[in-house]
């Protein structure tokens, strides 16, 4: 057991990260599973497929994994769908354009922000 006070706070640090590294490590793990499930299935792959990357997202931010496992993973994950659907790319879901009258020109929205002001002066005192 440490002595140094900031010592002891790292071990309580350490000991919460643990955790919230092992839920997010449970939830991937959890969400692959659902997804092999669901490719011999044949049923609700892209959901799945859906899941997982998004836990391999949050993994990648909370720094759990590496950016590259996550990209090699979402790799097979797609490929695994690919071959689940019998070499069939499935659609994604199509983004709405937003409508012309919200977008605003570059000019106009530059002409709106004010103007910077100068550094103050420094003052000089005589003694």
């Amino acid at each position: 057991m440490p002595i140094i006070k900031s010592a002891k706070k790292r071990v309580r640090v350490a000991k919460r990260q643990s955790t919230e590294n092992a839920r997010t490590k449970k939830t991937l793990r959890g969400a692959m599973k659902s997804f092999h499930e669901a490719v011999t299935g044949k049923k609700g792959v892209e959901s799945a497929q859906n899941e997982v990357q998004s836990a391999l997202d949050t993994a990648v931010k909370k720094g759990v994994i590496s950016k590259n496992k996550a990209a090699r993973k979402k790799s097979q994950v797609n490929a695994d769908a690919k071959t689940a659907n019998g070499g069939k790319r499935t659609a994604a879901p199509k983004k709405k354009a937003p409508a012309a009258s919200a977008k605003k020109s570059p000019a106009k929205t530059a002409a709106k922000k004010a103007p910077a002001k100068k550094p103050a002066a420094k003052k000089t005192t005589k003694k």
